[in-house]
């Protein structure tokens, strides 16, 4: 907590996560991956403009045509492959109505998005978190590279360690999970990079070692 009180005065809220409506934060934590939210965007007013943003329409869509409206994201193939998949089982399931999706209890959904083929961790945990609005914490290479160098983690933790240790120290929060980890991406992408920038950095004060984590 006391990391993330620190991130909190030096960044301010974070208001993550962007999107208007659920099925929208879905799109976006699947394109996102290995790119920036700028790309991502792009590609999502392109599928506004050619209307699909729903269930249906992108269910209905050729993933050729797909994979053209979403290539800002780069891998734009693959993402459109990963896209038809949750889409093809969104649909199956609940139809048009992704809330529907959304409704089930936080092991049962995060099992079955994992389930999806293209359906990772840290995509399955954003889509809970910041689409669904249950409490599961998002880890991506930010939170390990700066918890491995504030000592807190070692370097054999995996995600579902980091997971645990992160959702066992702090309070149940959907909130504070949704803006914690977008303070830890904050700290990372200006501060804690693979070569550390740590002048300035709000977690500076707190004991770290500069040379953990340089490769991620």
């Amino acid at each position: 907590m006391e990391m993330y009180q620190a991130a909190r005065r030096h960044f301010g809220h974070q208001g993550w996560w962007p999107g208007d409506g659920a099925l929208e934060i879905c799109i976006g934590a699947i394109l996102t991956q290995n790119t920036n939210w700028k790309n991502v965007e792009k590609a999502i007013a392109n599928l506004k403009s050619a209307g699909l943003m729903s269930i249906s329409a992108i269910h209905s869509t050729p993933v050729e045509k797909l994979a053209e409206l979403i290539r800002p994201t780069g891998y734009f193939n693959i993402k459109a492959r990963r896209l038809k998949n949750f889409i093809k089982h969104a649909y199956e399931t609940a139809g048009d109505d992704i809330e529907a999706f959304l409704d089930k209890p936080l092991s049962e959904l995060r099992a079955e998005l994992l389930s999806i083929s293209g359906i990772g961790r840290e995509t399955a945990d954003s889509i809970i978190l910041y689409a669904a609005g249950k409490p599961t914490f998002v880890v991506d290479a930010y939170t390990y590279r700066i918890l491995l160098r504030h000592g807190l983690i070692s370097d054999d933790y995996d995600y579902e360690m980091i997971k645990e240790l992160l959702e066992s120290s702090l309070p149940e929060d959907v909130e504070l999970f949704n803006d914690f980890h977008a303070q830890f991406v904050a700290v990372g992408k200006n501060y804690c990079r693979p070569k550390p920038q740590c002048k300035g950095c709000p977690l500076e004060y707190l004991p770290h070692d500069i040379h953990a984590g340089e490769e991620f």
